[in-house]
């Protein structure tokens, strides 16, 4: 029997501290999800508009599987603060306060943190230059790029500056040059932050695939790592983005990254 065609996808509309995604649930099916479909939902004047996808899917070692999509397309590794979206959302539906949700970067440990928060697991940083990856073999803590940056993946790239002033940098522009740099062989992410007090950075953020973003999960991640690498900071930080707060405590069992998380509207897109 054929299956019937199938002309429509529910979602989510959901953001943390503005960084903003679509949530698809495929655990009981629809339609498949590919480059072509994710860039026209991404559109945001043709489509719904979003930072990343991220769909779910059934998982027999997790309480569900994530995939992402950044809204040119391509598919993200890692991607923090959805994480946290689709935590809260699985939280709410089942009545847990905790979960684990397989992602590209591995099984990520995901809690209710009280007071509307919610705190997800990172993972451990990678730090050796192959596995962020760079092109070559490069001291990941000053990157030879103009700026002296620090190198990182958290599933996916970082490239992470610290300026006097994250307010002053030109991101749009300096963020697409450092996105496409020779030294990143599948493109980066590109963080500009500055130190504003004891352990708290104020950061600005170029997402990779993407663009400027008002914030970013894994970026806050980087961020933190970076900063306590160059000891500017302690492992445990405040960060202040264009669209709120966050705090990263960098563990000995992985970077935990807490924040709050908005579910803002439910839809329907017409394939």
């Amino acid at each position: 029997m054929q299956e019937p065609h199938i002309s429509s996808l529910p979602f989510m509309k959901m953001h943390g501290l503005g960084n903003d995604f679509v949530v698809i649930d495929r655990r009981l099916g629809g339609a498949a999800i590919t480059a072509d479909l994710a860039r026209a939902i991404g559109d945001r004047h043709r489509g719904v508009g979003f930072d990343q996808l991220a769909v779910i899917e059934t998982d027999n070692q997790a309480d569900a599987r994530l995939t992402f999509y950044n809204s040119d397309g391509s598919t993200a590794g890692a991607c923090g603060n959805a994480t946290r979206c689709v935590a809260r959302h699985l939280m709410n539906e089942t009545g847990a306060g905790a979960l684990t949700l397989r992602t590209e970067r591995g099984f990520l440990a995901c809690e209710d943190a009280g007071n509307g928060l919610t705190r997800v697991n990172m993972g451990a940083p990678l730090l050796d230059w192959d596995q962020v990856p760079l092109a070559n073999d490069t001291d990941t803590l000053h990157l030879p790029i103009a700026g002296d940056p620090v190198a990182c993946s958290m599933g996916n790239p970082h490239c992470s500056f610290f300026v006097e002033d994250a307010e002053a940098v030109e991101l749009e522009g300096r963020g697409a040059e450092i996105e496409h740099h020779p030294l990143f062989p599948e493109r980066t992410n590109v963080q500009f932050a500055h130190l504003i007090g004891p352990d708290h950075l104020r950061m600005r953020v170029w997402e990779r695939g993407v663009g400027v973003t008002l914030a970013s999960g894994s970026s806050s991640c980087a961020v933190a790592v970076a900063a306590a690498r160059r000891g500017l900071t302690g492992r445990k930080v405040t960060l202040d983005l264009d669209g709120g707060r966050i705090e990263i405590d960098w563990r000995d069992d992985g970077v935990w990254m807490s924040g709050p998380t908005a579910h803002v509207f439910d839809g329907v897109f017409h394939l």
